[in-house]
């Protein structure tokens, strides 16, 4: 089964511009519940001047949240369905053209049943009931050149987001297995359709490839104006099979990697340790570290949040090890995805995620370890938990996680 309907080759075609002024700059409000969102996202976008510095009359604007899959918004997997409904209902105060797409991950086709049924789960059936919201179910895309890249040339970009007047980003700060976060920048991977995203995966195998294709993408198609949800986040195993962690802020700013900095700092991942912000500081981008950014509303110093659990995928590995003992290595400190067979249901939803063909379903899914990239994109799809990411006791005993 093929994703899109059809698709278009368009080297001609334009690149999605912000138009909010301020890089560098962060707006930050509490926001202690779901309840409460409408009036603290209001009081963010006053901070910043007013929705109407992103959204224009007679505009087509498209919100895009983070659907990685269709999970219940109380498993914090996904934007929450508030932060959604608040939005809309505030950009509709502006323009009445306020439409809702995002392409689920890389086990689900791109279709209308796959967006059904994500739409339904995830509640934002009834957020776009409560703003006003025109649920997109195109499944067309286009390849769009993009000589500019620095590592990828060319991408499959979801049609509404190509046709439209530009989109506002709703993210959802989680912990990430291969980027050890998903916020700002990641989030914009979900402009890629469906199944397509294996390819991705396949090609940028590190995650220094990963991040490099990244900003590359968000360079092509920036978003007007981000917003994060982190009224609830997810901490360990992300972004689908770690826990709701409750972090109490929402988050806002026209400079997706400015806004990724503060995530970071706020969740405890050191900036030397992101990459995301090692391939940005490679590119000479700004900004690249949390000295270049301009917080709004919370002091940097009391940005960052105690015991927030990172992914098992991050260590701080204690020692420098030749060549001679790398093979050796390798074994003690990689983190492997592993099936949890009482768990697993044969969905094959990590099946048709691994851009490596390395797993098969029977009565339970196979992972064959010598095809296997640890890219987690299966234990990131799986919606009963049941890819568990092993650590070696050795690995346990030596690196902080």
């Amino acid at each position: 089964m093929t994703d899109p309907k059809s698709h278009s080759e368009n080297p001609e075609a334009r690149n999605f511009r912000g138009e909010g002024g301020g890089p560098g700059r962060v707006y930050i409000v509490k926001c202690e519940d779901y309840d409460q969102v409408e009036k603290k996202l209001r009081d963010l976008l006053e901070m910043m001047g007013g929705i109407g510095r992103f959204v224009k009359p007679g505009q087509r604007i498209i919100l895009k949240p983070n659907l990685l899959l269709a999970a219940r918004p109380e498993k914090a997997v996904t934007t929450h369905p508030a932060v959604v409904a608040a939005m809309g209902k505030i950009a509709r105060e502006i323009t009445p053209k306020i439409g809702l797409i995002d392409s689920p991950g890389s086990g689900y086709a791109y279709n209308r049943k796959a967006l059904e049924k994500t739409y339904r789960t995830c509640g934002m059936q009834e957020a776009a009931d409560e703003a006003g919201l025109e649920l997109s179910y195109d499944e067309s895309f286009e390849t769009v050149s993009f000589p500019a890249g620095t590592l990828v040339k060319q991408f499959s970009i979801i049609t509404p987001i190509r046709t439209c007047d530009g989109y506002i980003n709703l993210c959802k700060m989680k912990t990430h297995g291969l980027t050890f976060m998903t916020g700002a920048t990641k989030n914009i991977f979900g402009l890629i359709p469906g199944r397509a995203k294996v390819g991705y995966h396949g090609t940028m195998t590190t995650r220094e490839l990963f991040a490099a294709m990244l900003l590359d993408l968000m360079a092509l198609a920036p978003p007007k104006l981000t917003i994060m949800d982190a009224v609830i986040g997810m901490e360990g195993e992300g972004p689908s099979g770690g826990r709701p962690r409750r972090i109490g802020l929402l988050i806002a700013s026209d400079d997706p990697l400015a806004l990724d900095i503060v995530a970071s700092e706020i969740m405890g991942l050191p900036q030397e340790r992101n990459p995301l912000l090692t391939e940005a500081k490679k590119r000479n981008l700004h900004p690249s570290g949390l000295e270049d950014v301009d917080v709004i509303g919370v002091p940097k110093e009391q940005l960052r949040i105690e015991g927030f659990k990172l992914p098992s995928s991050f260590a701080k590995e204690r020692f420098h090890l030749s060549a001679l003992f790398a093979p050796v290595a390798k074994s003690f400190f990689t983190v492997d995805p592993r099936i949890i067979k009482t768990k697993c249901t044969a969905c094959g939803a990590c099946r048709d995620a691994c851009p490596r063909d390395a797993i098969t379903v029977d009565e339970t899914a196979e992972i064959d370890k010598k095809k296997c990239i640890r890219c987690y994109c299966c234990h990131e799809m799986c919606a009963y938990n049941a890819v568990e990411l092993h650590r070696s006791l050795f690995y346990r005993i030596m690196n902080k996680t």
